[in-house]
């Protein structure tokens, strides 16, 4: 068995290797800079980390692997355009470096190649293979819109929250997952075992990077602490705060909601006291742990030896600062 480290290792060697001989080059340099930027191709490496339960020729399907990777960066490319932001992993974003108009077209090559890759399978696999691919790009396309629209609502359920991140963030970790199973011809119970592991491992991951921007350690957490309540984004922290706050201290969050002009250390400290008298931060806690218990029981169930399937947990544990 691998561990996570050495499939790491694997998957940038791939894409250091990765030859774009299509022409206008323009088109294509972007692609492999915002592929070169790094990051811990958490997708990927869970890819092949499944398929490694049941089969050791894991670069069989490094191809459908780097798939996936693709398929990240291109809706990070198309993510850093929307939001106008300047920096990715440190670097200038692939619109300041070109323009705005080769981020798009670059990010929709992207997307293209990460299906022509994905395609290169085994041809009694093809349509499972590629039928959970697109329903996951479709999944991913509706969780961004529910994120867009909610920037201008301040009556998002929590449920509605949840499903959101479930789209956006969760379904490309249980996709790779299954999708690595199913490349690896793993029991369908398995199969669906292991998306249920990657989907509520990405939900508590994503409320802990909510729970994270509030309470977190600048030195750990590496992004300034409060950005979410800067701008305003509809946390599991803020959706509850707005839910559960007297007439007073909504009408407080409300005003610094509609502020426009403040001290950005004043609205943190206000908004993060108002969460603090409302017990949000063990609200969030109980969350996150209540989903990291649901992807242990679903991985739990997956029917391979637990020798097999501890670097798979320990990854999980790793993501989620936890230890066994």
């Amino acid at each position: 068995m691998y561990t996570s480290n050495e499939i790491l290792e694997l998957v940038n060697e791939a894409l250091e290797n990765k030859v774009y001989d299509r022409k206008p080059q323009s088109l294509y340099e972007p692609m492999k800079y915002v592929l070169s930027l790094g990051g811990k191709r958490i997708r990927p490496v869970l890819m092949l980390m499944a398929y490694n339960l049941y089969r050791e020729d894991v670069n069989r399907i490094m191809t459908n692997a780097l798939a996936i990777e693709t398929y990240h960066n291109y809706t990070l490319l198309h993510d850093d355009l929307m939001d106008r932001a300047d920096v990715r992993r440190g670097k200038p974003c692939v619109h300041k470096v070109w323009d705005d108009n080769t981020a798009i077209l670059s990010g929709d090559a992207m997307l293209v190649l990460s299906y022509q890759m994905m395609a290169q399978c085994d041809r009694d696999k093809l349509a499972q293979v590629m039928e959970l691919y697109t329903e996951t790009a479709l999944q991913i396309g509706e969780g961004q819109q529910y994120d867009m629209e909610f920037e201008t609502r301040n009556d998002v359920r929590e449920e509605e929250y949840i499903e959101m991140i479930r789209l956006k963030t969760s379904v490309l970790l249980a996709c790779a997952l299954k999708l690595g199973a199913i490349l690896a011809d793993a029991p369908q119970a398995d199969a669906d075992a292991l998306y249920a592991f990657g989907e509520k491992m990405g939900l508590a991951f994503q409320l802990q990077d909510d729970y994270l921007d509030v309470y977190g350690d600048f030195k750990v957490f590496g992004k300034k602490i409060g950005g979410d309540i800067l701008c305003n984004k509809k946390t599991f922290m803020l959706i509850n705060a707005l839910a559960k706050a007297d007439p007073e201290k909504r009408e407080e969050l409300d005003r610094w909601l509609a502020a426009t002009d403040y001290v950005p250390e004043e609205k943190v400290k206000a908004v993060t006291h108002i969460y603090n008298e409302l017990d949000i931060p063990q609200l969030a806690l109980d969350k996150i742990n209540a989903y990291f218990e649901e992807a242990k029981t679903a991985l739990e169930s997956v029917q391979v030896a637990d020798e097999k399937k501890h670097y798979l947990w320990e990854l999980a544990e790793q993501m989620l600062g936890r230890q066994s």
